[in-house]
């Protein structure tokens, strides 16, 4: 598997399921908060709200212990085969730069990550899943 192509399309599909994951994180909070105060049922089921907690709670983990996120890293490595330009940042510090020009120390990050990671804490407190799947 020498094809630069290959591994193109496979740093691509990367970055597209870690894209998938942060519009999960982020999006899958804003639909929590919207379903508590609208009663929507889905909101509180126990798979979905554990899947969401369990995925804000590996992103504050990481960046307490100052970890590049591996789908950042796997990424890195297939566009290093295929001969492209690599991330010397995060993937959410990559993006948010490229999209909105915003720097920031990774300290900043960590405590974005540890606030939203607090608010999704709160609202499983006050707005628990159901006992049922």
């Amino acid at each position: 598997m020498n094809d630069p192509l290959i591994y193109r399309i496979l740093a691509d599909g990367m970055l597209v399921a870690h894209f998938a994951f942060v519009v999960f994180v982020v999006v899958g909070f804003l639909l929590i908060l919207i379903g508590l105060a609208a009663d929507w049922n889905w909101v509180r089921n126990r798979y979905f709200r554990l899947a969401h907690l369990a995925a804000i709670a590996v992103v504050v983990l990481q960046a307490w212990a100052g970890r590049i996120c591996p789908l950042t890293l796997w990424e890195n490595i297939l566009r290093q085969r295929a001969g492209q330009e690599t991330y010397t940042e995060t993937f959410v510090q990559h993006w948010l730069h490229r999209l909105l020009f915003y720097e920031a120390e990774p300290w900043v990050f960590t405590a974005i990550y540890t606030v939203f990671g607090a608010l999704v804490l709160l609202v499983w407190w006050f707005g628990k899943p159901s006992g049922r799947g």
